[in-house]
């Protein structure tokens, strides 16, 4: 999982504007500036009248307005581009030292520097760039920028082609398109901030869970972050007969009651406690208490990320939902919706249940959406591949000084290797881990995942490799790229793809190779399963945010019984014919929810890009390839995907394959 630093530049439509949309000082500049330049008409209108709707009284009156348009407006094509460039390194230098300045205030909070103070969850909490975008505008600095590079529509954008330099040009247009207060951003940082902590806290003790007998079956120090190391014990207990499914019952148990608030609060990243999941009892030194239930915290930090979020609508003009999806993904929510409904839909997935029922000799049950019993790695036993990886890497030191053998491995030549692996740094999370990258060449991309007192274990060391291809990606796209306002990737999906094509690769790195005739089938079983997950997941993520703008006051207990109506709704709709049963809340597990606002749609957009760049590298060499595609830096996806494969994005070649 990506994190993402995001200064939020976007700044509002204004209560108070100097000039309507059709004052007589707009077209006289507009006049103005086109009698001397006749053949940049239509780029003047757009950037005069982008500049007249974010100006207000405290800029400056008409006349002011005028004089500066006529003083500021850049003809001369030459010029212009110096003063680009010229730009693109001041704005290098901001965003990389606000970067740099953000990852050390959120440090103590990311990373596993030792118990968590009330300091450090304050500090992280403030944003450094929260007066960013004032400062612009009183300076004018923004004007000169929408003046002289107004924004472009999508529709625009779509036909600028191969010239890099009209691309730059475009993103930097997408710098100022509305107003937003200082405070509101702040209010945005700290809401994501507690969300973080809150999640990277919540974690549950394996070894003090009783199943339904009211045994112990876990390992005493196991210790499981919800939800992502939950549900990777899950994946790890496939093929290990009864005590295995056991474990994965007593496991989705303990989720249910996360979901519904009924966890007690003393089991909450506490080993003092004994907890049997399927009773909600509490046990201390074998005898039984009263626990205190969680209740609707969970979905208060929800809320709270969803207030501050809305609180922006009136500066922009338009919903988060929307800022998420057309102007940061530059996909409609709406075509994001049709396209998991339909993938959801596919008749293949019945078969596909019918293949896991076949196989586990069972029914399937809710948990089973984690299958993983196509992947080489299910076959073979978790706690021996933890050894290996833990010998490997017993530290954050280790693996740092193991990612130019990895690159070697996956096809990079030993300079290219050093040159990548040099720029990324390696921490030990707090969490379950992410990659943090740079935004100022200089700086190090971070990559963080969780390692144990024992050493890196195999789902930490899988998470690694994901986080890996992140970085890659960051370093690639901001060292490499050959304009800075171009740095980076399409949206988040496109930087998923790269990490789940590393992911894919993390047994081979370590010498396992899958010698099994049909591997290639069960790959393409696992990509379409996974995807079947994902995309449901994604859907109720996005039908919670709709009902939130639906209904606006809600408390946290009417959200939480929102989310449970809707996660058995798309269950009902899409899961129960494959699985059986119904009413199931397992898609409201997911800690994205909270602390990754509307994020779930990139890791399906995200595996529907790798699909189609795996089949796009089969047969070519793949560190080329790789460094070539992500050099393409920050263009909208459809031109992303076609000048990096020669294809549009489609999920079709999945559901062909897999027809197949």
């Amino acid at each position: 999982m990506k994190k993402i630093f995001a200064i939020i530049i976007s700044i509002v439509i204004p209560f108070m504007t100097v000039l309507a949309d059709a004052s007589p000082a707009i077209e006289k500049v507009i006049a103005g500036l086109s009698g001397k330049n006749p053949s940049g008409k239509t780029l003047i209108e757009k950037g005069v009248k982008q500049t007249a709707r974010l100006w207000q009284p405290q800029d400056g009156t008409e006349d002011e307005f005028i004089r500066f348009c006529m003083d500021n407006y850049i003809s001369d094509p030459s010029e212009k581009e110096t003063v680009f460039l010229k730009i693109s390194g001041y704005m290098e230098a901001i965003w990389g030292n606000y970067n740099e300045m953000s990852l050390q205030l959120q440090k103590n909070v990311h990373e596993a520097t030792g118990p968590l103070l009330k300091i450090d969850e304050q500090f992280a909490a403030y944003s450094p760039n929260t007066h960013f975008s004032d400062d612009m505008y009183a300076n004018k600095l923004a004007f000169f920028i929408t003046l002289n590079f107004p924004e472009y529509s999508l529709e625009e954008k779509e036909i600028l082609g191969n010239n890099r330099l009209n691309w730059a040009y475009a993103r930097l247009g997408d710098l100022f398109t509305s107003r937003v207060p200082a405070k509101l951003q702040q209010a945005v940082t700290k809401a994501n901030s507690d969300a973080d902590v809150y999640i990277a806290n919540y974690n549950i003790y394996a070894g003090h869970l009783l199943d339904k007998s009211g045994k112990k079956i876990f390992p005493e120090n196991m210790i499981l972050l919800s939800h992502w190391n939950l549900r990777d014990e899950i994946k790890a207990n496939y093929n290990k007969g009864e005590n295995g499914l056991n474990k994965q019952q007593t496991i989705y148990e303990a989720m249910k009651r996360i979901i519904s608030q009924e966890i007690p609060k003393e089991v909450i990243n506490s080993g003092d406690y004994d907890w049997n999941p399927y009773t909600n009892q509490v046990y201390q030194a074998g005898n039984k208490i009263t626990g205190n239930k969680e209740d609707t915290t969970r979905y208060e930090v929800l809320l709270n990320n969803f207030r501050a979020l809305k609180a922006i609508d009136a500066y922009t003009g338009n919903t988060y939902i929307d800022r998420n999806f057309s102007e940061d993904m530059e996909v409609s929510v709406n075509d994001a919706e049709k396209l998991f409904r339909e993938y959801l839909s596919a008749p293949e997935m019945k078969t596909i249940g019918k293949i896991m029922t076949s196989r586990l000799g069972r029914q399937l049950q809710a948990f089973d959406i984690w299958y993983d019993g196509f992947k080489l790695r299910s076959s073979l036993n978790e706690d021996s591949l933890s050894n290996i990886t833990g010998t490997l890497y017993p530290n954050a030191q280790a693996l740092k000084k193991d990612l130019p053998n990895i690159l070697e491995k996956l096809g990079f030549t030993k300079e290219r290797a050093q040159y990548l692996a040099g720029k990324i740094a390696v921490d030990a999370a707090r969490g379950s881990g992410h990659a943090w990258g740079a935004s100022q060449k200089g700086n190090h991309a971070h990559l963080r995942t969780r390692i144990p007192e024992g050493g890196l274990d195999y789902k930490g060391y899988n998470i690694a490799i994901h986080e890996f291809g992140h970085n890659v990606e960051q370093t690639i796209s901001l060292y490499d790229v050959d304009y800075y306002l171009l740095n980076g990737v399409p949206n988040t999906a496109f930087t998923e793809a790269l990490a789940f094509v590393f992911q894919k690769r993390d047994l081979d790195i370590l010498g396992i190779k899958d010698q099994s005739s049909g591997a290639d089938n069960s790959d393409v079983l696992d990509k379409v399963w996974s995807l079947f997950e994902i995309s449901g997941v994604s859907l109720l993520d996005i039908s919670v945010w709709k009902w939130m703008y639906a209904n606006p006051d809600a408390t946290p207990a009417q959200l939480k019984e929102a989310i449970t109506r809707l996660s058995k709704e798309i269950w009902n709709e899409y899961y129960a014919p494959v699985f059986g049963v119904k009413d199931e809340p397992v898609l409201a597990i997911y800690s994205h929810m909270l602390s990754y606002p509307l994020y779930l749609s990139a890791y399906s957009f995200g595996q529907i890009i790798e699909f189609q760049l795996e089949q796009y590298l089969q047969g070519k060499d793949f560190a080329t390839e790789v460094d070539r595609m992500y050099r393409l830096g920050k263009l909208t996806p459809n031109q992303w995907i076609l000048q990096a494969t020669g294809k549009p994005l489609s999920v079709k070649p999945l559901l062909e394959a897999i027809r197949k």
